[in-house]
């Protein structure tokens, strides 16, 4: 199978977003930071997104990155397929933060069920069958609406751009970098949509 073992994030002050991301997320060596300061604006075209076992788990996380400088986009509430919300953290990254469950079975944990990383593309079939040729297999795939990829560590999906945005409570405008590198195996190069792998 497949495997993402982390994702770069790149960041103005790689210190400051190493502390809020291991304060907010506590994802470990999944997640990472470096310095840069290329130019970006607006929707960056991807999310983050962790999937958790039930409310209480998300308000949990929700409250921590609030705590720590986030800014909430959706707040978390009750919806037609669980419980969740998105915010944006300090450093411009988009997280959503959910659960399948309406309704807690125990007490609140820290625990990451699945961590997500959601691309959004200016052609879903187009990028799919990018990925698809480099070996990542297709695990659900809803047409040219939405893909998800059998990755291990880190999941792989692809919204259409426009999609990703209304999903993340946003424009879909955007310019510059997309301030972000995905480390895997797959091999180093990048997507039709411009977004960077590089082998770990």
């Amino acid at each position: 199978m497949a495997s993402i073992d982390s994702v770069t994030l790149e960041v103005a002050e790689p210190e400051a977003a190493h502390d809020f991301y291991t304060m907010a997320f506590g994802l470990g060596a999944r997640l990472r930071v470096r310095a840069s300061q290329a130019p970006t604006t607006g929707f960056r075209g991807f999310a983050m997104s962790l999937v958790v076992s039930q409310p209480s788990t998300v308000d949990s996380f929700f409250g921590t990155a609030l705590d720590g400088g986030a800014t909430p986009l959706k707040p978390a509430a009750k919806g037609f397929w669980g419980y969740g919300g998105v915010l944006r953290d300090p450093y411009g990254t988009i997280w959503k933060i959910a659960t399948s469950s309406k309704k807690d079975v125990g007490p609140a944990s820290r625990h990451i069920d699945d961590i997500v990383l959601l691309l959004g593309v200016a052609d879903v079939a187009v990028t799919r069958r990018f990925y698809v040729e480099r070996g990542l297999p297709v695990a659900k795939s809803f047409g040219r609406r939405y893909v998800e990829f059998a990755t291990s560590n880190i999941k792989l999906a692809l919204y259409g751009r426009r999609a990703a945005a209304k999903d993340a409570g946003v424009s879909p405008d955007g310019t510059g970098s997309h301030r972000l590198s995905i480390g895997s195996s797959t091999g180093t190069f990048t997507d039709p949509d411009g977004f960077e792998w590089q082998t770990r």
